[in-house]
Parts: structure tokens; sequence; C-alpha cells
């Protein structure tokens, strides 16, 4: 285990909180309508989300010596498929009718337990993300070494939450986005489409038997 390993993972779950995606636009929304608190009760359900989803990441880096990489393949083209259709939906939104702006939840931190379980930008994101940053210690990883990266990770999802939410409550911050929300939506549905086209880039070769052993 190297300090470069360790850093590495802290700042791969801390990019994935903070790279913009669904439960990213979530946040905005609630935040803007509900303020700090109910944000950080979204942040704090999805969290459990985070977990699953580097947990899987790192199992499919690690494990991709030893059991194969067919699952995580298959996981990752559903995935992309998922978010291709979200990035879609996203846009071709349109204005809303009763002239609403932000969203209201009633309980939040129930919303981001099931947002962040259920997400699917989740898997094909951070593997992106930890295999770049992990990439320079490839043959020191290994499954001794996994308590230790998510024990990092943890913190690093932390950090970036604490981030978000400081943003989220911030006056300016609110009525921006009740102001552009339709053209966040939209810019937001390219961002998608951009992640779809790296999960099945990812998953296709495996896939198709391309891939180099």
């Amino acid at each position: 285990m190297t300090g470069s390993m360790l850093f590495g993972a802290f700042m791969a779950a801390l990019l994935y909180v903070l790279i913009p995606g669904p439960a990213f636009l979530a946040l905005l929304g609630i935040g803007a309508g509900q303020g700090r608190k109910a944000g950080a009760l979204f942040m704090g359900g999805h969290l459990a989300g985070d977990l699953l989803w580097s947990t899987l990441a790192l199992v499919a880096i690690v494990g991709a010596k030893t059991i194969g990489t067919m699952v995580f393949d298959v996981l990752g083209l559903l995935c992309g498929f998922y978010l291709a259709w979200i990035g879609w939906s996203a846009l071709r939104a349109k204005p809303r009718q009763d002239g609403a702006a932000v969203m209201t939840v009633e309980k939040p931190l129930r919303r981001g337990l099931v947002f962040g379980l259920t997400n699917p930008k989740g898997y094909p994101v951070a593997l992106a993300t930890f295999t770049a940053l992990l990439a320079g210690s490839s043959n020191a990883l290994d499954f001794d070494a996994l308590p230790a990266l998510l024990g990092v990770s943890f913190f690093g999802f932390l950090m970036a939450d604490i981030i978000l939410i400081g943003i989220i409550g911030a006056g300016m911050v609110r009525r921006f986005y009740r102001r552009h929300e339709l053209a966040i939506v939209r810019m937001s549905g390219l961002l998608f489409m951009g992640f779809a086209v790296q999960a099945v880039w990812h998953a296709a070769p495996g896939l198709l038997g391309w891939r180099k052993p």
C-alpha cells in the first residue's frame, strides 16, 4: 500500500461526487427549493449509493485479473444505455407549464438513499475516475488493499458532500438555478450522453472479444 495509491483513491472519490450528473442536478433543485438542510439530508442518503458503486468499481478493477470482466462489462453496457436515455430526455426537456422552477421533496434523506442506490451513472463514472487515478498503482492493487481504499474513498465522499452542500445553500446559486433551470437541465443532457459513450466504449470491447488480455 503506497501513499500515492491512497491519495489517488481519495481524489477519485472526491471527483466522482463533484462531477455533474443526475444527483448533482437533483441536489441543485432540492437546495434551490428547500435550502441547505434538505440538501444535506439528500446527500447523506446518497452516500450509501456512492459507497456501493465505488466498491463495485474497485472490485472490477482489482478482480479483472482473477474473475474476468464479463459481469462488469454487462453492467457497464446497461448503465451506458440508460445514461443515453436520461441524456436524450434531458435534451428534450420543455419549460414547466405551472411556472414552478424548483422541486420539493418531503423526505430528502429517503430520496437520496433511493436515488444513490439506483443511480445508473454511478458505476461507469466511478469506474472511469478510479481507473484513471489508480492506473499508476495497478500492479500493487489487490483485494487486501480494498478496505483501505474504501476507507480513504469514504473521506473523499464526505469532503465532496461538504463542498456541494456549502455551494447549494448560497443564495446566489439558488437564484441562478431558478432563473436558468431549463438550460441547466439541457446542458446536463450533453454530459449524460458523454457518460453513456464512455460506458459503452469501455464495455463493448470486452463483450465483443476485442479487448486484449
